[in-house]
């Protein structure tokens, strides 16, 4: 069997489509995830309470359901309970964003409780106000010792879009089984979109090695 290539010149702008909606979906999944990653990160942080116990039973919640199995119950149940029918793209970004949210909530508070007691102590005996001790002291170390576990979640992120081809929204995935079909050229469509992957997720890989490698540095100096 020989690769055509030229089945890929003339219908790889269907492949584009789907390569801009996958981009989007991750988009909007972070935006919003992140806003309630922060909310659920403040939550654990405060250790008791309402918040505290609701923060924990969510993250813990969503952090252990298979991706699949969410995607499902939201495009297919949540419609059953409320009424409202939600698109496959919208019912798509509403289950990423949740899981977004758990785990970036759990990244946010590794990194938080990551930062030198030593230096909180100092800072709040000089009576530095909370504030800022929050955006000088706790917030830049956190974001730089976060990068690497934020940017590994991303390549996850950018993988699990693929799991919405099964409620049909027109992602890569999507598109080049479509056009397989079409065409029965499986083999070219779907060895595209496993390069695009690739191209999207190998950089992000070298980026999570290298500030690794930097964070294990400055810990043996």
């Amino acid at each position: 069997m020989n690769f055509d290539f030229n089945v890929l010149t003339i219908h790889y702008p269907a492949v584009l489509d789907g390569l801009l909606v996958t981009l989007r979906i991750c988009l909007f999944s972070l935006l919003f995830g992140v806003i309630d990653a922060v909310f659920l990160c403040l939550g654990k942080l405060s250790g008791r309470g309402a918040g505290y116990r609701v923060s924990v039973f969510v993250v813990d919640f969503f952090r252990t359901i298979p991706e699949v199995v969410l995607i499902f119950w939201i495009y297919s149940c949540l419609p059953l309970l409320f009424g409202a029918r939600l698109s496959a793209e919208i019912s798509g970004i509403l289950a990423l964003s949740l899981l977004v949210a758990a785990n970036v909530a759990e990244i946010m508070r590794a990194g938080v409780q990551s930062t030198n007691p030593g230096q909180l102590e100092a800072a709040m005996s000089l009576g530095i106000p909370a504030h800022t001790i929050w955006l000088r002291i706790v917030i830049p170390p956190a974001l730089q010792r976060m990068s690497p576990a934020f940017v590994n979640f991303l390549t996850e992120l950018i993988k699990a879009t693929s799991l919405l081809s099964t409620i049909g929204v027109a992602e890569m995935v999507y598109q080049a089984n479509v056009l397989g079909n079409r065409t029965f050229a499986y083999v070219e469509f779907l060895t595209l979109v496993a390069a695009i992957y690739f191209a999207l997720i190998f950089p992000l890989s070298l980026f999570v090695r290298r500030a690794e490698a930097r964070l294990v540095a400055q810990k043996c100096r």
